[in-house]
């Protein structure tokens, strides 16, 4: 394959200067080629091999990566769903039963399109509208087409586990040089943030909370390898390399979501009294409200106070959502630049919402806000039943589907702190893909056919 690459060297330098005749492009000859082999592996390798091409794609090349032809952005991810579709096409993969989690993220889809147009009114909007359904439908449903029992997500685990090794060896390098090797695909600076004093590391993503966010959220899948026999030490390989992760992106958001997605693994010995739990965890969060001065989200800014970060900040976004309620209650608003907070400096109109639901109702409106939520609810709700169907089966993949609902927990709390916006959304729709086979293979929700083959 490397050889191929090397074969393909002069024909990516000839496709480069086609793309700058026609439109602007940051790729260069490096990452041009490396995205032309994880296509062609995505096309050819065994389907359930067919996964690792796109995850090396998003955990070695940046967002930035990529060409604008006729108005229409092609990053490297979406050259990577191209691929991926043409496979699925042509091999006829289409062989899967909607359920409840799927038939809820196409409307939620559906809503977001319709109330942002809405709220736009204009052909650039309803275009960005559709490059927002490219990604979501693309990516999630690839995933589901080529994620079908529980061999292949343990596949995708133990994969995921080896291609962290050389990430976390270069963002390790970040951390002690101040320099980003990423940045030569461009989109990402070549020197590295830093706060009080520390370098906080970003590796490919366009942020260091996001690289925190990916290694907390991955973090408690590989904990389930550890009891699988064959691939335990990718399992403890994955949990140390995640861990590091998180820690090189000196974050407080990522760090809280790797503490949840502890504490969710550590809920195992209560699973069966899970009702009480979430009654008990209610009730807490009522009386906390009552008796604090401030609201129960401003624990947020408590937490900032031991860990570092800005928990004040992300308590304040809630606030100002709240008091400007009836702006956007409908179908999103325009303009957040006047709610008070950090205005974005490449959008003079839009305030930095660091708040993954709050960010989907301003696009969106509360509609969509809400269909996102049961998005969440519903995958816990069916992953529970679909651990009670296993009950009388092997430990392994019971825990294999614990630590799903773990990763969903740290997704659910990391929401309230961060908005994903680059390749790290990827790994959100590859957990919800995942579940969503779980609950195909063991849940008790009514399923309907897609496409027979």
């Amino acid at each position: 394959m490397v050889a191929l690459a090397e074969k393909d060297k002069s024909s990516c330098r000839r496709i480069s200067y086609l793309i700058i005749m026609t439109g602007d492009v940051s790729f260069n000859e490096l990452g041009l080629a490396f995205v032309i082999l994880m296509g062609f592996n995505i096309i050819v390798l065994p389907r359930r091999f067919a996964t690792i091409p796109v995850i090396m794609t998003c955990c070695y090349i940046t967002l930035g990566s990529g060409f604008i032809i006729a108005g229409l952005h092609f990053s490297a991810l979406r050259l990577i769903i191209l691929s991926g579709w043409l496979r699925v096409i042509f091999r006829r993969e289409f062989s899967i039963k909607l359920n409840i989690v799927d038939k809820l993220l196409i409307l939620w889809t559906i809503f977001n399109v319709v109330s942002n147009t809405i709220l736009w009114q204009t052909s650039e909007a309803f275009i960005n509208r559709l490059g927002f359904i490219y990604d979501v439908i693309g990516i999630y449903f690839l995933f589901r087409f080529l994620i079908l029992d529980i061999a292949e997500i343990e596949l995708v685990i133990k994969g995921l586990a080896i291609i962290l090794i050389p990430l976390t060896i270069l963002m390790l390098n970040e951390y002690m040089t101040g320099r980003n090797l990423f940045s030569i695909f461009g989109g990402v600076n070549e020197y590295t943030a830093i706060r009080d004093g520390k370098f906080r590391c970003q590796g490919p993503f366009d942020h260091p909370i996001l690289a925190g966010t990916f290694g907390a959220t991955i973090m408690p899948l590989f904990v389930s390898l550890w009891f699988k026999q064959g691939i335990k030490i990718s399992g403890i390989i994955g949990f140390v390399t995640a861990t590091i992760i998180t820690g090189l992106s000196v974050s407080s958001g990522p760090f809280i979501a790797y503490i949840f997605g502890i504490l969710g693994i550590m809920m195992w010995p209560l699973r069966q009294q899970m009702r009480l739990v979430r009654y008990v965890a209610i009730f807490i969060l009522i009386m906390l409200h009552a008796v604090m001065k401030a609201p129960a989200w401003h624990i947020m800014a408590r937490i900032a106070d031991l860990t570092g970060g800005h928990g004040w900040y992300r308590a304040a976004v809630i606030d100002s959502a709240i008091e400007h309620f009836s702006e956007w209650w409908m179908v999103g608003t325009k303009n957040t630049a006047n709610w008070g907070l950090t205005v974005l400096p490449n959008n003079p109109t839009k305030s930095d919402m660091t708040n993954q639901y709050l960010n989907i109702g301003i696009d969106g409106g509360l509609i969509t806000m809400l269909l996102f939520i049961l998005i969440i609810i519903i995958a816990f709700r069916d992953l529970g039943r679909s651990l009670k169907a296993t009950e009388n089966e092997p430990f392994p993949l019971k825990f294999l589907l614990w630590s799903m609902g773990a990763a969903l927990f740290a997704h659910a709390v990391n929401f309230l702190s961060v908005s994903y916006y680059d390749q790290s959304i990827v790994f959100w729709y590859l957990l919800l893909a995942m579940i969503a086979t779980s609950i195909n293979l063991f849940g008790k929700s009514k399923d309907t056919p897609l496409i027979a083959t």
